[in-house]
Parts: structure tokens; C-alpha cells; sequence
């Protein structure tokens, strides 16, 4: 069963952190995006797509020598589906992230726990149209103050929450010293979905897990890896070859050193996934 534990509320009443459980069953702790953090987020990302629409809208601005009605309407309609266009492909493209939500560690998730789909990258999108109104975000900004987890109106009707996402160390390699091939290394194309699915916070979780096998008994351990194992194994298609044979635990030690210890081969730590 999925679903979101109402947890970490401040003083005034507002929420600061939540607690995701996966349908997998696996947990995840977030903190909630600030008001502040998201304002910037959404500023660099007007800038990139003004700085953009410039250089359309120069080539464009030719239409106004045959007819200038018809040059206005394309501009406004090209400069709303370009802001639009860019929010809905960079947040389902990069599972959550636009330029400047990945500048300041922000990320859209869905509230319950779920893959985030396209049709709730789109609406909450389109909605930024009400949620802006009349000015400066009025509307949206009034919204997400008076919802205690922060939400606008293109929140609340596509069930997503925006995150911030601390920045993770990265494990200690002794973890995954098992002394067995890693089947992940043969797949590419699986390493390379992997990493760009599993969120800094799923990854943490994953390690942590083998930081701590030791401190849980044996029938606690089992279930928990099994948990991790099936829920890494939905973010993306896994061959039978990758996992065939492959135990749980061992199998959350090879996506931890696909994510973390592979990607930079020879330096001294390796940036989290995400």
C-alpha cells in the first residue's frame, strides 16, 4: 500500500518533511521544497526560456512585415507553448527536474509514492497558467501558503509535491565488496536507465540498507532487501539475465555500485544519481 506519513511539522503549522511509502512497501523521507527555494527554481527557469524565445521570437518577427495581427498571435501562442513545452519535457524527461529545479536540488514527485507519469507533468504545467494569475504567482503562491505541504493549485490537482533533495555521500566501497561479478556491468543500456530513475534518496536508502544488514535479523533483512529489489526493479525494464540467480541483497549491491562507484572510475567520490 502506498501513501505519504504526515511528519516534521514546524511551529506554524506548516509541514516540513514527509515520509513516502512505495506500493513496494519501501519508505522514503522527504523534505518539502521551501517557498523561497522554488521561487528561485522558477526564475532561472524563466530566464532560460526568455533567453530561448528570443532567439525564436527575432526570427519570427519577419511575419510582422506581412501582417503584424497575425505575427502577434504566433508570438504569444509560440511563447506559450515554448514555456510550457519546456516544464512539461524537462520534468518527465529528467523524472522531475527542470534546468533550474536541478540548479537548487528541487524535484517533482508524486505525492503517493508512484512513478511520475505525463499526464500529471501536464497538467500540473498547464495550470501554472491559473496558478501565475493575476500577477507574480498570486494565485499559486496564496494556494501553496495556505496547503500544509506547500502545494499550488497544479499540485493539488495532478497529486505531486516539489522535494529538496540534500546532497548524498558516497557509500563506502567496503559495502559492496561480495566477491561476485556484478551482472549490471554487461548492460549498459540498463545502467544508464538506472541511473537517470533512482532519485538521490532512493540511492541513500539502498546503501544505508547495507551499512545496516548487520544490526537486523535475519528474517527483517530478507524482507527488507526483497522490498528494495522489487522497487528498483519497476523503475525501469531489467533482462532475466541481470537478475537470474541473483539474490536481493546482492542485487542492491550491484545497483548501488553501478550508481555510486562505476561512474567515476578513479576519483575519490562519485556524484549521487538524479
Amino acid at each position: 500500500m502506498s501513501g505519504v506519513d504526515m511528519n516534521g511539522v514546524d511551529t506554524g503549522g506548516r509541514q516540513r518533511t514527509i515520509r513516502v511509502r512505495t506500493p513496494e512497501g519501501a519508505v522514503f523521507s522527504h523534505r518539502l521544497a521551501s517557498p523561497v527555494l522554488r521561487m528561485i527554481a522558477l526564475l532561472a527557469d524563466w530566464m532560460i526560456v526568455t533567453a530561448g524565445w528570443g532567439i525564436v521570437s527575432g526570427a519570427l518577427g519577419m511575419l510582422a512585415i506581412v501582417n503584424a495581427d497575425v505575427a502577434r498571435a504566433v508570438m504569444i501562442i509560440g511563447y506559450f507553448v515554448a514555456s510550457q513545452g519546456y516544464g512539461i519535457y524537462f520534468e518527465y524527461r529528467w523524472r522531475g527536474h527542470t534546468i533550474g529545479k536541478r540548479m537548487l536540488r528541487l524535484r517533482v514527485i508524486d505525492e503517493r509514492g508512484l512513478r511520475l507519469t505525463l499526464s500529471q507533468v501536464v497538467l500540473r504545467n498547464l495550470l501554472r497558467a491559473i496558478d501565475s494569475l493575476p500577477f507574480g504567482y498570486v494565485v499559486g503562491g496564496v494556494a501553496a501558503l495556505l496547503n500544509r505541504r506547500g502545494q499550488r493549485l497544479g499540485d493539488l490537482a495532478a497529486g505531486t509535491l516539489v522535494i529538496w533533495e540534500a546532497p548524498e555521500p558516497a557509500p563506502n566501497p567496503g559495502l559492496l565488496q561480495g566477491g561476485k561479478y556484478n551482472t549490471l556491468r554487461a548492460h549498459a543500456p540498463v545502467v544508464a536507465r538506472l541511473r537517470q530513475a533512482v532519485s538521490p534518496a532512493e540511492a541513500r536508502v539502498a546503501w544505508q540498507a547495507l551499512a545496516r544488514r548487520d544490526r537486523l535479523d535475519d528474517a527483517a533483512r530478507v524482507e527488507l532487501f526483497a522490498r528494495l529489489a522489487a522497487h528498483f526493479k519497476s523503475l525501469t525494464p531489467i533482462p532475466e539475465s541481470v537478475t537470474d540467480g541473483v539474490a536481493d541483497e546482492q542485487f542492491i549491491r550491484n545497483v548501488v555500485d553501478v550508481l555510486f562507484v562505476e561512474r567515476r572510475v578513479g576519483e575519490g567520490r562519485a556524484p549521487p544519481p538524479g
